[in-house]
């Protein structure tokens, strides 16, 4: 017996098979002359990378840094929340939610740290 007993009576009529033999083939050709469009889109105006000092790339890498390191302790405090809620009165499930909740903290942390410490590299090579 078919797993799928709908699609085994559908198949079973000819037009369906027709239509499907049709649709396969018709399917592929239109995506191979509708997905080269995509090279022919307007690109816009042209990007200016401007990075001609140290400084500034080193801001650059400090905004990346907070915006990860705050992305990564979200992360685990949402984790956090989600042991505590499933906990269940388990104290190892609660034990795990506290480290994740402790881990996100010093996330959060460093994250705030990060513009600090890099100011600290950025004075030791002379930036």
């Amino acid at each position: 017996m078919s797993r799928i007993p709908l699609l085994h009576t559908l198949l079973a009529r000819p037009a369906a098979r027709t239509a499907l033999r049709l649709a396969a083939p018709l399917t592929g050709i239109g995506l191979a002359l509708w997905l080269p469009a995509a090279a022919y889109a307007d690109p816009g105006a042209p990007v200016h990378l401007v990075v001609n000092s140290l400084p500034v790339v080193i801001g650059n890498l400090r905004n990346w840094i907070m915006g990860i390191l705050a992305a990564v302790a979200t992360l685990f405090l949402v984790l956090a929340g989600v042991y505590w809620a499933t906990a269940g009165g388990d104290p190892a499930q609660v034990e795990r939610a506290k480290l994740a909740l402790r881990n996100a903290l010093i996330g959060y942390g460093l994250a705030v740290l990060a513009p600090i410490l890099l100011q600290v590299v950025q004075g030791i090579v002379g930036g």
